[in-house]
């Protein structure tokens, strides 16, 4: 074993390291002057305190008080070591404590501490649970925040979001304003504004600062971060999850939306406003003084839409807040309401653009027919009820499009046996029959096109409709029948299982819509067949026509089985609807041998002159053909 030996330089190492350390506890130690200022901080909080407890005012804080020269040590202290905005943590307001304002829309709430909401209550709206008596809440329990990067001129960053505010809250007329002010001295402070009118989903909100130019940074904006995790409201989470979308307007009136998915983010200028839209409820912030550049991100919560989830969507926001002079001064507003579209146009900000209308004629159509007369209409009679009339106004307008495209069908039907005839006389001269076949066509005085342009002009009707329906939020939790939210899907029969795209629920009106479509398409689908002549090459029509009047319903079954009961609703009356139109026409209006005696009559006529889609199809016809030859001899 090692015999122990007395070290001389571990002794010297160790006196010297303790030596060390007893001199730096003594350069740490408070001055006398920290040591009175400490004190003197203790003893006027307190003083505040006694006196905030026996002041029977109204205002939820005592007026700001002015610095005593004896506190004149303690102030310049607190600025030193919180970079000048100390001196808010001098007045009664430092605590957590909290202001309401509410008016007959809403309840807000807001916090000493960070002066931001943290509460804010819809009045007239209850989630999806009908019945709870729980009120819709698009901010509570820490779901949003809104900080301001502060950077001081010694380098040093602070947030205002961990600082206490003063609230002075007061009247003007009917009008409630509430200032929130972060202060660094007695006439030095940030201030956050809050101005509620009465009847309004729009919140007045400036930021303005005062004195500040000699403890800010002013050489860079501040930066201003707005987050929330939206709440599930409704019944759905896979729909709500598709409406749920970060909306924005930038450069001078242009639109548009952060994409879906985990970790989009869009760096749009000159920012007018920032939605975090869910399905049926909006959060907004609109600026007077458009954001330079900012940061927007959005990330999806969900990630099994068949578990029942609290959030939907994480929404963050970064923008810049420039100086002027030294200063800050922001005219803003918030809205904090339904995503109605009359609700939103009302305020004249392009607020209703958030409204996913569809783009272009789509859009159109929505704006300027299917939202004034369903409007109009569910103001005087029920929900369903003006549901069925509006369908039944939209088709009947379209009828006589309906018409024209089974008038162009029959003349089609009567002339199927000429064409099959030519098809078998120029069997092997295909570039032949093609062009009998218009001169068929062009002879009798029929156009083969005339059977798609009806259809064609049905179909933006049809796509506003799904773009109208999920949409409308008067149909929120409105009954019908047995659907009790014609907004969500009407279920009728609760599965214990989960069918992969359908769902774990059965929904009524879906089944019947799909019943609607299948014999629609059982009823035209031999006339179609009769119309349309088999071209060479071409799969057999009437293979195509059966396979499809199958998987039609069964598409929309699926495919509406999670959907708004009162889209199922339309699409079924619009079926009816149109079967009915469909057995007048053919059985009491359109006379096959009329149209076969007409078009016999026009045969007698010379020729009409061919349009310019028929002599630019005859030419790509003869250019195919010419093409295969050339083909053929190489």
């Amino acid at each position: 074993m090692e015999e122990k030996k007395f070290d001389l330089n571990s002794i010297i190492g160790f006196v010297l390291i303790f030596g060390i350390l007893i001199w730096i506890m003594y350069q740490n130690q408070p001055s006398d002057k920290e040591i009175a200022a400490e004190k003197a901080k203790k003893e006027l909080v307190a003083k505040q305190e006694a006196q905030a407890k026996t002041d029977k005012t109204k205002t939820a804080v005592l007026p700001v008080a002015a610095v005593t020269p004896g506190d004149t040590v303690q102030l310049a202290q607190l600025q030193k070591t919180l970079g000048g905005f100390a001196y808010s943590a001098t007045l009664p307001s430092a605590k957590e404590s909290f202001t309401t304002i509410e008016n007959e829309k809403m309840i807000l709430k807001i916090a000493n501490k960070g002066g931001y909401i943290v509460e804010a209550k819809l009045k007239e709206f209850e989630r999806f649970e009908k019945g709870s008596k729980q009120l819709v809440e698009l901010i509570k329990d820490n779901n949003a925040n809104l900080n301001i990067q502060l950077q001081t001129t010694d380098n040093r960053t602070l947030n205002s979001k961990d600082l206490f505010f003063e609230p002075t809250l007061t009247k003007v007329g009917a009008d409630q304003i509430l200032s929130m002010r972060l202060k660094a001295g007695a006439n030095e402070f940030l201030e956050y504004k809050y101005i509620l009118k009465p009847n309004e989903y729009l919140v007045g909100f400036d930021i303005r600062s005062q004195g500040l130019n000699k403890v800010l940074n002013s050489s860079k904006p501040l930066d201003l971060q707005w987050d929330l995790k939206s709440y599930r409201n409704e019944k759905s989470v896979s729909i709500e999850k598709r409406y749920a979308q970060l909306e924005y307007e930038y450069d001078d009136e242009k639109y548009s939306s952060v994409n879906h998915g985990e970790g989009k983010e869009d760096t749009p200028e000159k920012v007018s406003y920032i939605a975090f839209k869910q399905h049926f409820f909006t959060a907004i912030l609109a600026t007077d003084k458009p954001f330079e550049k900012s940061k927007l991100q959005s990330d999806d919560l969900v990630k099994d839409e068949n578990i029942d989830t609290t959030f939907i969507k994480q929404f963050k926001a970064t923008v810049p807040l420039a100086f002027t002079n030294g200063e800050v001064d922001y005219k803003m507003s918030w809205y904090f309401g339904p995503s109605d579209y009359k609700t939103l146009k009302s305020y004249d900000k392009n607020f209703q653009k958030i409204i996913p209308l569809g783009w272009g004629i789509f859009g159109w159509i929505n704006q300027w027919i299917f939202i004034p007369l369903f409007g109009f209409l569910s103001s005087y009679i029920a929900y369903g009820i003006a549901i069925i009339i509006f369908t039944i106004i939209i088709k009947l307008a379209m009828s006589p499009i309906t018409y024209k495209s089974f008038l162009s069908q029959a003349k089609m039907k009567v002339l199927r046996p000429e064409i099959t005839e030519l098809g078998e006389k120029f069997k092997k001269d295909p570039m032949k029959k093609q062009q009998e076949t218009m001169k068929l066509y062009n002879k009798a005085g029929v156009n083969p096109m005339a059977g798609c342009i009806p259809a064609l002009i049905q179909l933006p009707f049809m796509y506003a409709s799904f773009q109208f329906f999920p949409s409308a939020f008067e149909l929120r939790q409105k009954s019908f029948l047995w659907a009790d939210d014609l907004s969500s899907f009407d279920a009728v029969v609760k599965l214990p299982f989960h069918i992969p795209l359908y769902g774990d629920h059965i929904s009524l009106f879906p089944i019947l819509a799909a019943i609607a479509i299948f014999f629609y398409m059982k009823m035209t689908s031999g006339d179609q067949q009769m119309a349309a002549p088999q071209q060479e090459g071409m799969p057999d029509m009437a293979k195509m026509m059966k396979i499809m009047i199958y998987v039609s319903p069964l598409m929309m079954l699926i495919f509406f089985n999670s959907y708004g009961a009162g889209l199922s609703l339309y699409n079924f009356i619009s079926n009816l609807i149109t079967i009915g139109i469909m057995f007048v026409i053919k059985n009491y209006i359109v006379d096959t041998d009329k149209i076969h005696a007409q078009i016999q009559e026009n045969k007698l006529k010379e020729p009409k002159k061919q349009s310019k889609f028929q002599q630019r199809l005859q030419e790509v016809m003869e250019q195919q053909e010419a093409t295969k030859a050339q083909n053929k001899k190489k």
